[in-house]
Formats: C-alpha cells, structure tokens, sequence
C-alpha cells in the first residue's frame, strides 16, 4: 500500500510517500479501503511548530 509518513517536524517537504505491506486484519478487525482522506489545519500547524 502506498502511505504518506512524517517522521521528523517541519512543512510539506518532510512528508514522504512510501510503499508499506498491506496490513493484515486478525479476528475481530475490519480492514478499509481508503481512496483520500483529509488533514486537520491545527495538525499540520503543530507539525510547522515542532511542539
């Protein structure tokens, strides 16, 4: 599965698009397939900020 990852503060440039296993749902877990999503404003604020 393809999936956007940020693992360090800072704006747009330090989210990388990645290529991960598809997960694996056990007993009792649904899996969904997500075609976009959206992103909170105050979220990526908080990235911006490094609090």
């Amino acid at each position: 599965m393809r999936a956007v990852q940020i693992t360090r503060f800072g704006g747009p440039e330090v989210m990388d698009v990645v290529d991960l296993p598809d997960p694996v749902p056990t007993e009792g877990q649904t899996l969904y397939d997500i075609s976009s999503c959206g992103v909170n404003y105050a979220d990526t604020h908080h990235r911006l900020s490094g609090n």
